[in-house]
């Protein structure tokens, strides 16, 4: 028997989402949960195959209910369901192990749709946030600067004291040509378009003073 868990605070939300859900092909029982609490409470007994999450919820809100579900039971799956297009708040759902999301005025169809690929095991997070994700958690696990070469360290500190790509150069008896591969390769690597950009991720990290 295939359960969908709904868990929103406003029963209006509530019953409108089990009245859509129950008509997903596949789908045998639809439940309803009004807190983060109330979902981690259940869960273990009832052991829904898919989770629909609201995010912003007083008391335990979506978040955190969804961090601690998926750490309890790995297996869960879960859909977060947000107001907005919040692109952090989708982020820190995805990191906690929400499966995807959905916005609450999507349509009928959409809202079947996404149950049902849920259902079957299909990831619902965009490719361009999973890879946002993927290199937010890069930046982490990567000591300040360990990604760049010591020669790319010396053309962004010659950046810093406001020096031209030939000035740099000079200093490091190189063409102007060749500080400006370096340049491009260390735009790349801080993920930024300029100078500018650089100098100030530079000093926010630490790696130019």
């Amino acid at each position: 028997m295939t359960t969908v868990l709904i868990c929103d605070d406003h029963r209006i939300v509530r019953e409108g989402l089990r009245t859509f859900v129950a008509g997903v092909p596949g789908v045998d029982r639809v439940e309803t949960a009004a807190s983060g609490e109330e979902v981690l409470a259940r869960y273990a007994h009832e052991q829904p195959d898919l989770v629909l999450m609201d995010v912003r919820m007083p008391g335990l809100g979506g978040l955190e209910a969804t961090r601690r579900l998926v750490a309890a039971h790995p297996t869960a799956k879960v859909l977060m369901l947000t107001a907005a297009d919040d692109r952090d708040q989708v982020a820190a759902a995805v990191s906690h192990g929400a499966r995807g999301y959905l916005l609450k005025d999507v349509s009928h169809e959409e809202l079947c749709a996404a149950v049902a690929h849920a259902l079957d095991g299909e990831d619902l997070v965009e490719p361009s946030l999973r890879r946002a994700l993927a290199t937010r958690e890069s930046s982490r696990t990567t000591p300040p600067g360990g990604q760049l070469t010591e020669r790319e360290l010396q053309v962004l500190t010659g950046m810093s004291q406001g020096k031209s790509n030939g000035q740099i150069g000079k200093d490091l008896y190189l063409s102007e040509d060749t500080i400006k591969t370096h340049a491009r390769r260390l735009f790349r690597k801080l993920g930024v378009n300029d100078r500018a950009q650089a100098v100030a991720l530079g000093f926010r990290r630490g790696l130019v003073s």
